[in-house]
């Protein structure tokens, strides 16, 4: 089967995304399907047998790690690539130059959900805005023929707002890379800043104002004795430098591989205090290296912590919750071993391979639906 693929973010920007459209392209490409990826210039023109084709673009205004990229000239690699099946993800300003080509071409279209924009006005002072987007997502994703989502959450909070053909498209991590035994004790050391016997927490992701990250100060003010290391980087660092300036924080910027994962293993309580989360794949990271998790119980973060098995939930609107959530774990020393078993136990339930076989049969399925309704006709 070939498949393009309209993604407004790929690599080389990081983030939950990218990794599970680069996990699902390389097994696409290895299960012999091709693929073409579409998305803003970003210096790549190939990824593991994929063909990128690179759109300029424009840093967004109020998150410059984006790129707003028209789909200005792309009909020409369409028409050359002939696609059996169009994929748009997350669709707002590429993507819809994949539904326009869609239509016009008589290609099936899927289109993902991944990003839970109608949340993020509210952080950046746009909240009157809800109401209308949540129309623009309707009216682009119910020209697909069938609309994934990454939890079983957000399944139903499309389906509430009047998206059509909506299914789940399950969870994936890399089990291979993520694993317990690459703790150490030089990456605690690096994390907490030469402080290794101290607790540490961890929190991993963009570096954002929807990440809701300054709330994590309130807990190293109640657990004077804990250290937080924060992995990644975004629009809101230098506002959250200042925020947690005179607590035991540690900025540490970007880590990829197995620094990344030695990082998750090495810590005592993933911290994760977003509201906003469609899925949370750093999630599913942090359990498969053994992390035990402290997250909100919000969007589809219930459908991967079970509390007090492999981590801790919070009520979101419970000022005190991610503070008592992080005592109990921190102190359940008793049980922390099989907190971090049970946490990587969830992870290796969702390799990427299984998730990228259900991809494929929903693919399958629309491509046939195509051509039984032409022969209908």
């Amino acid at each position: 089967m070939r498949i393009a693929l309209f993604t407004e973010t790929f690599l080389p920007k990081v983030d939950g995304i990218v990794t599970r459209l680069k996990h699902t392209i390389e097994h696409l490409e290895r299960n012999g399907d091709r693929v073409l990826v579409v998305a803003p210039e970003g210096g790549l023109s190939e990824y593991k047998g994929a063909k990128v084709y690179g759109v300029r673009g424009v840093p967004l205004p109020l998150y410059p790690e984006l790129k707003l990229a028209l789909p200005l000239g792309t009909k020409n690699a369409i028409k050359e690539f002939q696609p059996d099946l169009i994929h748009v993800v997350n669709p707002a300003f590429l993507g819809v130059g994949g539904i326009y080509y869609a239509k016009t071409m008589n290609i099936p279209l899927v289109a993902s959900y991944h990003t839970h924009l109608p949340q993020y006005l509210q952080h950046y002072g746009l909240g009157a805005l809800e109401g209308l987007l949540w129309e623009l997502l309707k009216a682009a994703h119910n020209k697909a023929r069938l609309n994934l989502c990454t939890s079983s959450v957000m399944v139903k909070e499309l389906v509430n707002h009047g998206i059509e053909r909506v299914d789940l498209w399950q969870r994936g991590v890399d089990t291979e890379m993520f694993q317990p035994h690459l703790a150490s004790a030089q990456m605690r050391s690096r994390l907490s800043q030469g402080n290794p016997d101290a607790p540490l927490l961890l929190y991993v992701g963009r570096v954002s104002a929807e990440k809701q990250i300054d709330q994590i100060k309130p807990v190293l003010e109640a657990i004077p004795e804990a250290r937080l290391a924060i992995v990644g980087d975004g629009p809101s660092r230098e506002s959250l430098e200042a925020h947690f300036a005179g607590t035991k924080t540690n900025f540490v910027g970007y880590l990829q591989g197995l620094e990344l994962a030695s990082a998750f293993a090495s810590a005592d309580a993933f911290v994760f205090p977003s509201r906003t989360e469609t899925l949370g794949l750093v999630l599913l990271e942090a359990m498969a290296a053994g992390c035990p998790v402290v997250a909100a119980r919000s969007g589809g973060i219930p459908d991967i912590v079970t509390d007090g098995v492999n981590g801790y939930l919070f009520e979101p609107d419970d000022p005190d919750g991610a503070i008592n959530a992080t005592k109990s774990l921190l102190s359940a020393t008793k049980i922390r071993e099989k907190l971090r078993q049970n946490a990587r136990s969830e992870a290796e339930q969702w390799g990427w391979a299984a998730a990228t076989r259900q991809l494929q049969e929903y693919y399958r399925s629309v491509v046939s639906a195509k051509y039984n309704l032409s022969s209908a006709a």
